[in-house]
Formats: structure tokens, sequence, C-alpha cells
């Protein structure tokens, strides 16, 4: 029997958009029973299947439209001349987006990376804390996505969403900090912060520009980041950039 459930643990791993495709109902003859299911990319990609035929074909293009606005519906598909079937019966179909929500990079899996990743991680926020030190990535909670992976190698193997893309920065060091900011800003994204003084923000400043960082992108930067002077511990600092955040994806 296919896993769907692990394709679609692998997925959000890889913080890939899918909709779930699953036989609500089968009225008279047709390919497959309820329950069946498949996932659908927004490529067309899928995995498992519904029955094959024009109507896998319909559904996965209706899996893809679902996709793009996120809203779950059923849909009835008549097996007949309409769908190129000749089963005779009605199938269906449930359309379910997974993966579709804002998701979170925090780079760093230090004493303040950690205590964002636990407070945001019951959130609306898919949590994703990249560090290569698995000694820290070992401590996350296992609801939070780890990558246990060099940061520049996980940022070159990663497709970003960019209106559902936040990044924070605060590794272990500032020279790697400085190296992601410069990476990270050739993604878009909805919100990328940098942890630390407005000070270590100008010396990167000038060092980005340096290297050919317009002024307008440099902007678009958040640092120091949070709603304000919370606190200098690591929960009081993850209160702080949480709620940032939470502002920032719900509008207020």
């Amino acid at each position: 029997m296919w896993n769907w459930i692990g394709q679609v643990e692998q997925l959000r791993k890889q913080s890939r958009p899918v909709s779930l495709v699953t036989v609500a109902a089968v009225h008279g003859s047709a390919p497959r029973e309820v329950g069946a299911k498949m996932l659908v990319q927004a490529d067309g990609t899928f995995f498992g299947t519904i029955g094959g035929g024009n109507l896998e074909f319909l559904a996965i293009e209706e899996a893809k439209k679902q996709l793009a606005n996120g809203i779950s519906l059923k849909v009835n598909f008549p097996l007949g001349a309409k769908t190129g079937q000749c089963c005779g019966g009605t199938v269906e179909l449930l359309f379910e987006s997974l993966h579709t929500g804002p998701q979170l990079y925090v780079f760093g899996a230090g004493h303040v990376g950690q205590a964002i990743a636990k407070a945001l991680n019951d959130s609306i926020f898919s949590v994703h804390v990249i560090d290569e030190r698995e000694e820290w990535t070992s401590q996350l909670p296992p609801t939070v996505i780890s990558h246990t992976l060099d940061p520049e190698i996980f940022i070159s193997q990663t497709q970003f969403n960019s209106f559902q893309t936040y990044f924070v920065v605060l590794t272990h060091r500032h020279d790697l900090d400085e190296t992601l900011v410069q990476l990270l800003l050739k993604n878009k994204s909805r919100y990328l912060g940098l942890v630390g003084s407005s000070s270590k923000w100008q010396r990167f400043q000038q060092r980005l520009r340096i290297k050919g960082v317009t002024e307008e992108t440099l902007r678009s930067v958040k640092c120091p980041i949070g709603i304000g002077n919370l606190g200098k511990s690591p929960s009081e600092i993850a209160i702080s950039v949480g709620a940032e955040l939470l502002q920032l994806h719900y509008g207020s």
C-alpha cells in the first residue's frame, strides 16, 4: 500500500505545496474506491492514483487550479462521454491544499533560534531551522522541521515561495550571517530579518554595497528585529520576533 502520509511529510520538509486529492464518494461503477488518494504538485507532478485515464488528467488540472487559490473543495465528475470514461458512474473528489501556509526559515539553531522555533511551533507558520551543527538541531521539537546542513548549501537547493517566505538570520558567526543575508537577498521574501544591533547592520551594509548590493535591496532587511525592546533573553527576543512576524502575516 502506498505510504501517502510519508510522501506528504517528505514534501513538507521540502516546503513543496501539494493538493491532496481524495475519492470522497462513488455512485455506480468507478475505477477506484472511496478513500483512494493522489498528491498533485503545482507543476502537475503527482504521486498515487485515483484511477488513471482522463478522470485523473482532469483531477490533476483541477488540483493545480485549487493550489493556486488555496481553497478546499469537492467536485463531481460523471464518468461518461464528457470525461472520456465509460464506467457510467459518478466520482466525487475532495481537493485539499497542504503546505501552502507561511514558511519561516530560521538560520541558526543556537539559543535564540531554539526559542523562536519553540515560540512559533504551534502557530500558522511552518518552522524550519537550518544549522550544520547536529548537537544543536537535535534539541529542536520533533514538529519543527530541522535541516542539519550547511546553510549556504540549503539555500542553493531550496525553492522558496516568495510571498509566503520569512527569513530570520542568527547564526553563531557574524561572517556567516553576512554571507547568508547576501544570498537570501537574491530570493524574494515577505520578510528578511537579521539579529543584531544597528551598528552591526551598518557594517554589513558597507561591505554589501562594495559587493554590488543596491540601496533599495538593502532597505528590505530588518535589523534589529522584533517589535521593540522587550528584553534580551532568548525567550524575550523570541516573543518580540514572533509578535512581529505574526503582525506582518495577519496584516496588523
